[in-house]
């Protein structure tokens, strides 16, 4: 079956109401856990075939991640998925408000290839939840698991609503030619252009998770040793091809000696002597991206590490210092182990520094000085922020995931991922009370001063007033009331 077949076969599932049911959904998901539960091995070994990446990151960054994820949405869908009931207002406060949360229909999730099954998997997840047909398109670049995602979800999940193409550019390119309600895309802002291009021509809603420079500010109030520790493991973790990797540091020349001299002991304690020996260190994904890696390196100041090996696609974590805006290094996102260093004299030059440059996916604040915190906070924009750590916001299921600008834009995970795939279908329920429509009747014709005065002071804003206590004031007024009746029978009585 070519493209174009397979995304009207999911069209013609969705048009049956099929996903729409709860009962349904629920059981997909819970197929989809247990494919998680009973592959995790496999998962394992394809990331390892991939990117060498320890069973441990693969583990704490991908499958445990996706298992409770997805857990936790099986836990909640039944009450996501019930309409929304807002607050009315005054006008409104014999009618009924409602919003619906109803299913896009078919969507398109593209992975991306640095974490290949939880950047692909987790939004499917929240696309299925929300009552969606989905079509997914794993990565090229990580051959092995996209093959793994190919073969296993045919045996778990409906086919009828669930799909699966390979492919590289040329099957992305025809895919995108084709009809989608919703398209979620992970990966590089050069391509997310391209996505963004290609669901504008169809004024299709697409949300687009980026990436940028991750600016992360280390001053002398913070506790270094933990700092360095943090700073380091959040930038050589799946060896610096994350998106919200902490990209360079902005610190004082003073600060950025002991940040130094706590990291060379650090990454001896962690990788040994000779880091290209260290099972817990992975290799760049490709030769295209080494060589692209390996260039930031040309004329650099390396204060740590630099040594490079193109056969094993191995770079050492590096540490640059005296970076200037100017370097090849500060240019792009750098998606691999290389740390530079750009010195600042305090939070005001960091924030004309971070402001200069486009809005970032993520950033790091690391200080004790809650006025200076605070300060880069209000007067700074990016996707999100941790403060003194990395990229621990981003497991925060109650936070929303998510760039702006450049960085991309929409977010997901939790409920801000269920939401992500879902339209927000609103819906007003009036009644036929005799009350209510002497009420509304003054907004026929013929018209007057009188009906427009009335009229006005009915859909007029009150501040201090919520509809949600009427019913708590109408019992307290009954019970009043009561009990004045009861106290003048008594007083007959008597």
């Amino acid at each position: 079956m070519n493209i174009a077949d397979t995304v009207q076969q999911l069209h013609t599932a969705f048009a049956t109401g099929k996903t729409r049911n709860v009962e349904f959904r629920e059981k997909q998901l819970k197929n989809l856990l247990r494919m998680y539960e009973e592959n995790h091995d496999k998962m394992a070994r394809v990331l390892a075939q991939d990117l060498r990446k320890h069973k441990q990151e693969a583990y704490l960054m991908e499958i445990d991640y996706m298992i409770n994820d997805l857990r936790s949405i099986i836990f909640n869908l039944r009450d996501w998925a019930k309409p929304e009931k807002p607050k009315k207002t005054f006008v409104n406060m014999m009618d009924e408000v409602k919003i619906y949360n109803d299913p896009y229909g078919v969507v398109l999730v593209i992975g991306a290839w640095n974490y290949p099954l939880q950047v692909t998997l987790v939004p499917v997840a929240a696309a299925m939840a929300a009552g969606n047909c989905v079509l997914i398109k794993p990565s090229e670049v990580a051959p092995a698991t996209s093959k793994f995602i190919a073969e296993t979800i045919p045996k778990y999940l409906d086919q009828e609503c669930y799909r699966v193409i390979e492919g590289g550019v040329k099957e992305t390119s025809e895919i995108l030619k084709q009809k989608f309600d919703h398209v979620f895309y992970t990966g590089s802002g050069r391509v997310g252009k391209i996505i963004h291009q290609a669901c504008s021509e169809s004024l299709t809603p697409c949300t687009l998770e980026l990436g940028g420079k991750s600016p992360c500010y280390l001053d002398s109030s913070a506790d270094i040793p933990i700092a360095t520790r943090r700073i380091l493991w959040g930038k050589f973790v799946n060896v610096g091809q994350t998106c919200i990797a902490p990209d360079y540091v902005l610190c004082t020349k003073d600060v950025q000696n002991k940040f130094l001299q706590e990291a060379t002991s650090v990454l001896k304690e962690w990788y040994g002597e000779n880091p290209r020996q260290s099972p817990d260190l992975s290799r760049i994904i490709n030769e295209q991206h080494f060589k692209r890696l390996s260039a930031m390196l040309q004329g650099a100041n390396v204060a740590i590490g630099g040594e490079t090996d193109a056969n094993d696609k191995y770079i050492a974590p590096t540490i640059v210092v005296d970076a200037k805006d100017t370097d090849l290094v500060m240019q792009d996102e750098i998606f691999g182990p290389i740390l530079p260093i750009v010195n600042v004299q305090n939070a005001y030059e960091a924030i004309q520094f971070i402001n200069s440059r486009d809005k970032p996916l993520a950033m790091y604040l690391f200080s004790k000085n809650q006025a200076d915190r605070e300060l880069i906070i209000s007067n700074t924009s990016c996707g999100g922020i941790c403060v003194n750590d990395t990229m621990g916001h981003f497991a925060v299921e109650t936070l929303p995931f998510g760039g702006v600008g450049p960085s991309g834009m929409g977010s997901y995970h939790g409920k801000y991922g269920f939401d992500t795939f879902t339209h927000k279908k609103s819906c007003l329920v009036k009644n036929f009370s005799p009350v209510g429509e002497k009420l509304a009747s003054s907004r026929y014709p013929p018209y007057s001063d009188k009906k427009l005065s009335f009229l006005s002071m009915l859909l007029k804003k009150r501040q201090g007033f919520s509809l949600n206590l009427l019913p708590y004031a109408l019992m307290f007024g009954l019970g009043v009331a009561s009990a004045m009746l009861v106290r003048t029978i008594s007083e007959k009585d008597a």
